[in-house]
């Protein structure tokens, strides 16, 4: 039985993740799962708090761990653990203990971290325009580089944005599966 293959599209607020994030699992005739944050915090009516911010954290690896589960290779998956403890790191200054075991634990298998190209647009939930939204994405290269992880930065507009992934998917599939 082959192992299956998690690609994680991860990156800055108002990046295209999950517009790509369905584009890729269509193309690749998979499943691909939602953000859980964004979905959680639209449903409050209150700033969120720390402890909203664990629920969202235990609720995304609960998702991951289903969702995998009912494909038969590849999962997408839009964000990830890292943007996570990044939030918490930015807005709260401290993170739950367990937290960076988790994302070595449930590490992708591939990551597209999408490059700010893109025009930042405002809604009810973003928060992260202008340069920290740039800062984001230096912290997220940070992140990912610290854990080794093996990743793509998507530039571009549109359908180039869109071509760029695709091929750096299939790349990283064909790789995975000549070794």
């Amino acid at each position: 039985m082959q192992k299956k293959t998690k690609i994680v599209i991860t990156g800055a607020e108002s990046t295209g993740k999950t517009t790509l994030t369905k584009k890729l699992a269509e193309e690749f005739n998979t499943l691909w799962l939602p953000e859980f944050a964004r979905e959680y915090v639209e449903r409050l009516d209150r700033k969120y708090t720390y402890n909203d911010v664990v629920r969202i954290t235990k609720r995304q690896i609960e998702q991951e761990a289903i969702y995998i589960n009912k494909v038969s290779d590849i999962l997408f998956v839009d964000t990830s653990l890292i943007i996570l403890k990044v939030w918490f790191d930015v807005v709260f200054n401290k993170k739950p203990d367990w937290l960076e075991k988790k994302i070595i634990e449930t590490k992708a298998d591939f990551y597209l971290l999408c490059n700010n190209d893109l025009e930042w647009i405002p809604d009810n939930v973003r928060e992260n325009g202008g340069e920290m939204r740039n800062e984001l994405f230096r912290i997220y290269l940070y992140e990912l580089d610290k854990i080794k992880a093996n990743y793509y930065v998507v530039r571009g507009m549109s359908e180039k944005r869109y071509l760029s992934a695709k091929i750096e998917v299939k790349n990283f599939i064909t790789k995975k599966y000549q070794l």
